[in-house]
């Protein structure tokens, strides 16, 4: 079995811009977004500019190994509620399947409930992206909502799964997430 990737969350800087353009772009992970049109740079440029702007997003990129990987963000941050919503994706194929998620997944997790000190973290799935469901579930998601005929892709309406976490649940699971994660050679030297 080969060495786990050295996961780590970056804060994403300004010449992130047209990697992610490129990365949003590609068929597989449009395929799991709420859109699925090709994103123009006029677009991307307005999106760009109001995710490093808009301080209820919070936005990283994601680099295994030292190598831009993916992005992962919370958005909907709303402190005054103790709550907010989270996204990711692994947009390079070379390490999908690598339990890069799932490294990605606990440090979001662990940003939430410790420096943010909020009490809810909260995320939609596409229902076919059963597979996420699972990932989610597994860190202690619960299901919590489904959103029938939510969004249209490629003109049919398709239905989102709502799944949260509540801190107190991640102090139950939190133990079991992280020796799992231990198990299979993800560090985390911040712990």
């Amino acid at each position: 079995m080969s060495p786990a990737p050295t996961v780590t969350l970056r804060p994403l800087e300004a010449g992130d811009s047209e990697r992610l353009r490129g990365w949003r772009n590609q068929p597989e992970i449009a395929r799991w977004m709420y859109s699925d049109h090709v994103i123009g740079p006029e677009e991307h440029a307005r999106w760009f500019a109001g995710a490093l702007a808009d301080p209820r997003r919070r936005y990283w990129v994601i680099e295994a190994d030292g190598a831009p990987v993916g992005l992962a963000n919370l958005y909907d941050l709303a402190p005054e509620h103790g709550r907010a919503s989270w996204a990711y994706y692994v947009a390079e194929a070379s390490v999908r399947g690598k339990g890069v998620g799932a490294a990605v997944e606990f440090q979001v997790i662990e940003q939430v409930f410790g420096p943010l000190g909020l009490n809810k973290l909260w995320c939609e799935v596409l229902v076919d992206n059963a597979g996420v469901v699972r990932l989610h579930e597994s860190f202690g998601f619960q299901r919590e909502a489904r959103m029938r005929e939510h969004v249209r892709k490629e003109g049919q309406a398709v239905d989102v799964v709502g799944l949260g976490l509540l801190a107190a649940g991640w102090a139950v699971q939190r133990p079991a997430s992280l020796a799992r994660l231990l198990k299979h050679g993800f560090e985390f030297p911040e712990l």
